[in-house]
């Protein structure tokens, strides 16, 4: 160690400057703060009951038929997508939301059935009818420019969709009470009967406001009363639409009667033996139905 310092000088003591200047060093800037996450808005839910919002669309829909009622039904007849199949497979894809393909379409059936029975009764009064068309959840209607000479004639023919639709059903009543189906022909059958019984509501439009065009003109006031009883206790959009309808028509219909005229007095006057089998046939398709209906009846219990 002491030899290689002889023969090799000592490092200079003092310090070589720098080339050039010091560089400049900006300061660092801190870091931009994170922006605080907003919540994406949404609109408020509409929190009306669902039978108030459809209730909305009924009335629009309404108002909308009131407005172009006269030139679409100019055009029904004479569209094609409106023919019976086409309506009869729009409501069997509506109902089938609610109850599944297969009942739906056998409730369309029925329903098929029961409005063949008025095409057929009309036809045989020598009256040119439509076939049915379809409406999903407000049922089927025949168009007819009237619905008889005389008023024995308007329960004839609103008699005839209750009487062949209640016999569609009892057809299939031996499926229902075999147990085949696992209760599925007996909702089916039960459905059946109630929508002939609802139609026997002594209130027009429904048949069995016909019916009591024959029987007692005074019937379509107790009917009226009846289904307002029934909306406000069960409140249903279809419901309040139907009890609109038949106060609208029990009122044109007893206005027109009062006016009087040999033409209207013509039309309301019924034969006593035509009057009491009109009473018997109307009677009978509610003992059917009822009876029918109790004997279909499964009672299931809802979970809690």
């Amino acid at each position: 160690m002491d030899a290689m310092s002889q023969h090799w000088p000592a490092p200079p003591t003092h310090r070589v400057p720098p080339a050039g200047p010091p560089a400049f060093e900006a300061p660092l800037e801190p870091a931009p703060a994170p922006e605080p996450e907003t919540a994406p808005v949404t609109k408020a839910p509409d929190e009306r009951p669902w039978w108030r919002r459809f209730l909305s669309l009924l009335v629009v829909a309404g108002l909308l038929i009131f407005k172009f009622g006269k030139a679409a039904l100019l055009l029904l007849p004479k569209a094609k997508v409106l023919t019976t199949s086409a309506t009869m497979l729009v409501s069997i894809v509506a109902y089938s939301f609610l109850w599944g393909w297969k009942f739906a379409a056998g409730f369309v059936l029925l329903l098929l059935v029961h409005e063949m029975g008025h095409v057929i009764q009309l036809r045989r009064e020598g009256i040119e009818a439509s076939a049915p068309m379809f409406i999903p959840f407000l049922g089927a209607a025949v168009m007819a420019k009237s619905l008889g000479e005389d008023a024995t004639a308007e329960a004839r023919v609103g008699l005839a969709g209750p009487i062949l639709g209640t016999l569609g059903c009892l057809a299939l009543m031996p499926l229902a009470l075999s147990g085949a189906g696992g209760g599925f022909w007996e909702a089916l059958v039960f459905t059946g009967l109630f929508l002939n019984l609802f139609n026997l509501l002594p209130v027009v439009p429904l048949d069995g406001g016909r019916a009591m065009a024959a029987l007692s003109p005074w019937m379509w006031f107790v009917g009226l009363f009846v289904m307002t009883v029934v909306t406000f206790v069960i409140p249903n959009p279809i419901m309040i639409l139907i009890l609109l309808l038949a106060a609208y028509e029990t009122y044109r219909r007893w206005k027109a009667r009062k006016a009087g005229g040999e033409a209207v007095a013509s039309y309301y006057k019924v034969k006593p033996a035509h009057r009491l089998v009109i009473l018997a046939v109307y009677l009978g398709l509610i003992v059917v139905c009822a009876g029918g209906m109790a004997l279909t009846f499964v009672e299931r219990s809802i979970p809690t």
